[in-house]
């Protein structure tokens, strides 16, 4: 995510064999914190993935918060494995 042609946050994920994006760590930068990008960025992630078609596996704890926190991305996690994930 770029603020100001700066590098403010991102989000790292890996692909499986699945048809599943893996989130594995968020990070926005500590001088960007505190303006809802985090919020942003989840956001767009996973609408960008849920356009792909694809499922997600939130192994971060910040995007398995988010869709514990916004219901409608919960149908993006895979019905039999919500319990891995305590949601």
């Amino acid at each position: 995510m770029m603020v100001e042609a700066q590098t403010a946050g991102f989000a790292e994920y890996r692909e499986t064999g699945a048809q599943a994006r893996a989130f594995t760590h968020t990070e926005i930068d500590e001088s960007f914190q505190g303006q809802g990008l985090a919020k942003q960025l989840v956001t767009e992630a996973l609408d960008l993935t849920r356009e792909q078609g694809l499922t997600v596996l939130p192994y971060c704890p910040l995007v398995r918060s988010f869709i514990a926190k916004h219901s409608e991305y919960l149908q993006l996690v895979p019905a039999e494995r919500r319990h891995e994930f305590g949601l």
